[in-house]
């Protein structure tokens, strides 16, 4: 089980891996297969994607990453989370408004997340996709159902991720302000 000091361990890490990490994000329309060889590529399994994905628990996104899933009635959404979500993302404009990737625990790093997959209220198609009757399933539905293997994987992968040619030095930097270079 992962700790306190553990979680704020990995959102540190995470802070000194964010500039490399920008540019080899996946793209939120991934499908599993191609999110699956992807993260191979890095040295992960799939059950370290998994894991990984589960960092959205927390934070937001923009209208423009997940409007398509929310307007054209897609048999893995659930139809009143859909809705909900419509409130914040006109079917056009509004690309910069955020929606929370998680709408019960937004500020909390819980399992949550996983639940809302097992529901079909993943805000992202990639992040749905890790619950569609394929290969994943059952990791999803056993971070459902177990937050604290959830969050042991979770910083083992973050853990791995770090030593993925990490900058050091002058190269490297620990940012104030995430989405800003100091």
């Amino acid at each position: 089980m992962a700790s306190l000091s553990q979680i704020i361990f990995v959102s540190i890490l995470l802070l000194i891996i964010s500039t490399q990490c920008e540019a080899q994000l996946s793209p939120t329309f991934y499908g599993l297969d191609t999110l699956i060889s992807t993260f191979a590529t890095k040295g992960f399994s799939a059950r370290d994607l998994v894991a990984l994905s589960g960092a959205h628990t927390i934070g937001r996104a923009q209208c423009a990453f997940f409007r398509d899933r929310i307007y054209n009635n897609q048999s893995d959404i659930d139809a009143g989370f859909a809705s909900t979500r419509r409130r914040q993302c006109p079917a056009s404009g509004g690309d910069s408004n955020l929606s929370p990737l998680d709408l019960v625990t937004p500020r909390s790093f819980d399992n949550n997340y996983f639940k809302n997959l097992v529901q079909k209220k993943g805000l992202l198609a990639s992040d749905q996709v890790l619950f569609s009757g394929r290969s994943t399933d059952s990791i999803v539905a056993e971070y459902s159902k177990n937050c604290s293997k959830f969050k042991s994987d979770f910083a083992a992968a973050m853990i791995e991720m770090a030593d993925i040619s990490p900058l050091t030095g002058t190269a490297g930097q620990i940012r104030r302000v995430c989405n800003l270079v100091n």
